[in-house]
Formats: structure tokens, sequence, C-alpha cells
């Protein structure tokens, strides 16, 4: 059954969407191989992917790293936050539908089951640090870089004209006390759910007037969903930062 369904999966095309030819495919299939796959599939020939996902991350971060650091002056700190959001969990997932991959993944019956939730969205951003992780042991860090320049850090500019590199919750607060000098508060609306799998649906207020809601499986969670619907709302993107761009004279360091 896994080599049929090793079979199945059609990779040359799924190398053409991503723009990378591999010399070892096995590398490539590796990498889209969740570790809840081989607990129903024990006879697969390959390994799950968290030891390619472990190099990928710190490819990933090094590749941002260096790209920001020679195109930027801002302070440490800016660019600390800019790398944060082009490397998290959220733009990888993001990155991993832009690509399709997730028709690709080897997960198990239940995993399967699980699609648009949390969890799913944690696996497709461990599955693109993966594929980099596999793009630089098969084919070199020249390739990797590429392949990072083309799907993730083509994402800058998204995220310096939306503020991105700020968490929601900060993102609107710091836009409605600037705009109409209001601090939201934030209520519990609803919860549901056992102890060990709540869902709580939480109404971020301006004034003791709702604005949007949102829902997670924390509080926490449900305040930064519902504050990133505000800000859809009422169109704020948050506050402005001077962008420092490297000229070709300027020094490095």
């Amino acid at each position: 059954m896994a080599i049929a369904a090793y079979k199945e999966k059609n990779f040359s095309s799924l190398e053409e969407k991503i723009g990378v030819q591999f010399k070892n495919t096995d590398l490539l299939v590796q990498a889209l191989v969740h570790r809840s796959y081989l607990n129903e599939n024990r006879d697969f020939a390959l390994a799950h992917n968290e030891r390619l996902e472990f190099l990928g991350d710190a490819v990933l971060e090094l590749v941002v790293t260096e790209f920001l650091f020679e195109n930027y002056l801002n302070p440490e700190g800016e660019l600390t936050n800019w790398r944060a959001a082009l490397v998290n969990a959220k733009m990888c997932a993001q990155v991993a539908k832009d690509m399709q991959i997730e028709e690709y993944l080897f997960l198990s019956h239940g995993e399967s089951k699980d699609a648009n939730t949390k969890a799913r969205e944690y696996i497709l951003a461990n599955a693109v640090e993966a594929i980099i992780g596999a793009i630089y042991l098969d084919l070199g860090w020249d390739l990797a870089k590429q392949f990072v320049t083309r799907w993730i850090i083509s994402k800058l500019p998204e995220v310096l004209e939306n503020n991105l590199w700020m968490d929601p919750k900060s993102r609107f607060q710091e836009s409605s006390q600037e705009i109409i000098g209001v601090t939201p508060t934030y209520r519990v609306l609803s919860e549901d759910g056992p102890d060990h799998n709540k869902t709580f649906v939480v109404g971020v207020y301006l004034d003791n007037e709702k604005v949007a809601q949102g829902t997670g499986t924390s509080k926490q969670e449900a305040q930064v969903d519902a504050a990133d619907n505000a800000l859809k709302v009422k169109g704020w993107k948050g506050p402005k930062v001077e962008i420092l761009t490297r000229k070709n004279e300027d020094p490095i360091g």
C-alpha cells in the first residue's frame, strides 16, 4: 500500500510547480512524509521529514537573514521582526498552499481528515522547511537560496506594506490609538467543547462597539483572530515604519 501511494503521486508535476528539478527525488518525497504516515505504513521505504525540516529551518533563516542584512540598513530589532514574519509557520503554510503541495503529503488517515486546522497549517509549514532542507542536500546552497528567494523573500513587500511583522493585536491597538484615540478591549462571547479541546469566540470592541470577532482554541488565539478581522473591517494596516534601503555606496555592516 505504501509503495502504491508513492507511485500514485506525480512528483515530476510537483517539481514543475515548485521550479526545482531534483537529482535524488527520494529527498523530495521524504520532505513530504509526516511522522503519522509511518505509524500506519511501517514498510514505507523512507523516513519522516523531521530531520530535513530541522536542516531546512536553518537554511531558510540564514538566507532571509543574509538578504535583509545586505539590502536594508534598519536596526537589528526591526530586521528581526521582518525575518520572523517571513519564516513563521503562517507564512510557510501560505507558501505551501501557493505551491499546491498539500495533495502530495503522506499523512495518516486521521491527519488526512483534519484539513483547514491549525495542525494542518503546521504540517504544511514543516513540509516547506523540509523541502528547503532537501534542496540544500541534493542541489546545494545556491539553488536553496534561489528557492527561498522566489517563494518566501518575494513576500517581503507585502509584509512591509501591511505591517505583517507586527502581530494583529499590536497593529490594531496602535492603529486605533493613533487614528481615533481609543484602546481596544476584548470580551469572550462563547466557549464550547471539553476542557482539552475548547473553542473560544472573542469579540473586539472600540468604545463598547463590537468591530469584529474571532475564534481559536485559546482566548489569546481568538483575540488575535478577532484583531486580524478587525483590521480588515477598518482597512487599517498599522503604524508606518521607515524602510532604509541600502545603496551601492553604503558599507556592509
